[in-house]
């Protein structure tokens, strides 16, 4: 058998891979798999997950199902919900019809105007098990959810049921109604999605090393979007289901799935749209003004670079697109820039460029704020927006490495960072020393 290639071009920088490739959390290096330890955050959620989960299971096993038509309803819900998640978007929350069925049966006390029995460990116990055989066919196509997703939903869950649950049970809140009872509900449901926002956040954060206080703002941010339609389907089931039955659930599904399916149009639209400027970004490659894939990889580090310096999910999209098409007005010159190399150019050819590229990007009907990073990404560091030196810096380093041989990453980075004193911000070339040191490749030792 022939060996395999690497497809790495020779001369090529180290770029960061995806982290789903690597165990999450493993630090980088040669060290093997069985010598890798999760973090310890990870291994707490997880074990508390499976110990919820564990003993809600147990104690329904024992007691038996209360209201068993009515524990099969939401079940059935929360199987379709799973069913219908959206694998593989970029979207807080895949499956939200699966999470409201699972919050509003959390908050229910009462079907069709009787009160009902069940207590928090039989609400965990139904949304488990209903979440994980709606997880069948996924699972087995390889998309299935993950460890971190089934441990949130248990938590918060159980978080929701064990705050509702016993004081209703107790009557605590029999002198609730009308609007004081649903104002209640969403309080509770409010509450829970604050948690599971900081939880989700303090789970990304140690995967990923990515700073908590931006990770923290884009899941709260989320929450506005499909969060609120989570919040408020879980609250009106609940209480609709108390007023007129389990009728009540089909009926307030249809909204939620409508949202749903809007949300996969718009991403979809959007992956369109990135697609475009990908093909856009190519033509420099195509006509031979730049090096394969140098777009790409200085999209993949600029935007690494970001995330570590906190911009937010927006600002990360613009970050990107201007990276890719930051080489775009090397179409307008007559004489190509040797192998693309623009950041050894003269100061004044460097704007010049820029400057024709900035006009180009107008002219495709990209976002104003991409062409703005794109035509201000030669200025003095000092004048520029935080995208435009991200690119700025991570452009001379791709083409730094790739003109330096085996050493070339590691004396690029040495270069960036003895040019701090006026052409790249020093913040963002230790930001990219950040990146690299933790991507899955260390960087090569000179000599």
């Amino acid at each position: 058998m022939a060996p395999r290639r690497d497809r790495r071009r020779r001369g090529d920088p180290p770029v960061p891979r995806a982290p789903a490739r690597h165990p999450p959390g493993r630090p980088s290096g040669s060290a093997p798999l069985s010598a890798y330890r999760p973090p310890p955050l990870l291994t707490l959620v997880h074990a508390c997950a499976a110990l919820l989960a564990t003993g809600s299971l147990a104690a329904t096993f024992h007691h038996g199902l209360e209201e068993r038509r009515v524990a099969l309803a939401f079940g059935v819900l929360v199987t379709v919900g799973e069913l219908t998640r959206r694998n593989g978007a970029r979207v807080r929350e895949p499956a939200p019809l699966g999470a409201a069925a699972a919050l509003s049966y959390a908050l229910l006390g009462e079907a069709g105007g009787r009160a009902t029995h069940h207590g928090p460990a039989q609400v965990v116990a139904v949304v488990l098990a209903a979440s994980l055989l709606g997880s069948v066919p996924h699972v087995a196509r390889g998309q299935g959810p993950t460890l971190d997703h089934l441990a949130r939903r248990v938590l918060t869950v159980g978080f929701v049921a064990v705050c509702f649950q016993p004081p209703y049970n107790r009557g605590m809140f029999d002198d609730w109604g009308g609007p004081a009872y649903a104002l209640l509900l969403l309080a509770l449901l409010s509450l829970t999605a604050l948690c599971d926002a900081v939880l989700a956040a303090a789970l990304a954060h140690t995967r990923t090393g990515w700073p908590f206080g931006p990770a923290l703002r884009d899941e709260l941010r989320a929450v506005y979007g499909i969060g609120s339609a989570v919040i408020a389907t879980g609250a009106v089931m609940a209480l609709a289901v108390a007023v007129v039955g389990l009728w009540a659930l089909p009926v307030f599904s249809v909204p939620l799935l409508l949202a749903q399916m809007a949300f996969r149009r718009y991403a979809a639209v959007r992956a369109t749209y990135r697609q475009t400027i990908a093909s856009l970004a190519r033509a420099t490659e195509v006509a031979g003004y730049t090096p394969a894939g140098h777009a790409r990889r200085v999209a993949v580090v600029s935007k690494a670079v970001g995330r570590d310096l906190g911009l937010t999910e927006p600002e990360l999209a613009v970050l990107e697109y201007a990276a890719l098409m930051h080489d775009i007005g090397q179409l307008s010159l007559v004489d190509p820039v040797p192998a693309g190399a623009t950041a050894a150019l003269p100061a004044a050819e460097q704007r010049r460029i820029a400057l024709l590229g900035g006009a180009v990007v107008r002219q495709t009907g990209v976002d104003e704020a991409v062409a703005v990073v794109v035509e201000r990404q030669a200025d003095p560091y000092a004048e520029q927006p935080l995208a435009a030196r991200i690119v700025r810096a991570v452009n001379a380093y791709e083409e730094k490495s790739r003109e330096g041989g085996p050493g070339g990453p590691l004396t690029a980075l040495e270069e960036l960072r003895l040019a701090t004193a006026g052409t790249y911000a020093p913040e963002v070339v230790e930001s990219l020393a950040r990146v690299l040191a933790r991507s899955s490749l260390t960087l090569p030792v000179a000599g």
